[in-house]
């Protein structure tokens, strides 16, 4: 805690994260296939990148799927909030 004071003492952004996983499979009871189930958490994964780093997910998936490069690669974002954290 003392050597690493931005993470935080609980873990509730981290319960936050799977809230909507966990509602949507409760809905419609999860996926068919073992494809369905990466497909589905890839996309949620992306979606919850993108919202935490004030990307439009859309426009990051049309950008990635039209390979115009116009958004940088989500790692890019991360290092760049490392690099300016510290």
């Amino acid at each position: 805690m003392l050597e690493r004071p931005e993470v935080p003492l609980h873990t509730n952004d981290s319960e936050r994260d799977i809230r909507d996983h966990v509602k949507k499979q409760k809905i419609s009871g999860g996926t068919r296939s073992e494809l369905g189930r990466q497909c589905r958490d890839t996309f949620s994964s992306l979606k919850k990148t993108c919202r935490k780093l004030g990307i439009s997910f859309w426009d990051y998936l049309t950008d990635r799927i039209s390979c115009s490069d116009h958004i940088p690669l989500l790692p890019h974002f991360v290092e760049q909030r490392i690099a300016a954290s510290t």
